[in-house]
């Protein structure tokens, strides 16, 4: 009885598996190529800035008005405050990795972008400790023709 329970189980998965891998789900390719480029030379050098602690940087591409929604931490809408929680709990003790090649930019018609992809932090003062994929999504807001990041979904 226990091996046709299990093997119920297994072709409902498989059943399942199949059905979850919607074909009709078009695979990612960039709408436009030079945006592409342009956010992720944005993400590089933003993250560039939170790894090796460079406030003014990080200061200089978060736009005035930031909104900061994270899964465990909630909304911070300060971008002081935000600044100030980065270089006290971040500062020398969490780096970030964007996991190559994950990456999607989408336009935003008379704004800015969206920039959806996977990273991974690691905890400097516990090298060993697991470090797991997580989603985020930033939008950028273009302004005078520099890039600023106007929205934070980070999520873990």
């Amino acid at each position: 009885m226990k091996h046709k329970t299990l093997a119920l189980l297994i072709f409902a998965f498989i059943g399942f598996s199949a059905w979850a891998q919607d074909n009709s789900i078009p695979k990612y390719a960039p709408i436009d190529l030079e945006l592409q480029r342009q956010i992720e030379q944005m993400d590089q050098a933003f993250f560039d800035a939170y790894n090796q602690c460079d406030m003014k940087k990080q200061e200089a591409i978060y736009a005035d008005d930031i909104e900061f929604f994270h899964d465990k931490g909630g909304l911070m809408t300060s971008k002081k405050e935000l600044l100030e929680a980065t270089r006290k709990n971040i500062c020398g003790k969490v780096t970030r990795i964007l996991i190559p090649g994950l990456i999607e930019v989408y336009p935003i018609h008379n704004y800015g972008a969206v920039e959806i992809g996977f990273h991974r932090f690691y905890n400097n003062q516990e090298p060993n400790a697991e470090s797991k994929p997580s989603k985020f999504i930033i939008v950028w807001k273009k302004e005078n023709e520099l890039w600023r990041i106007a929205k934070v979904v980070s999520l873990h």
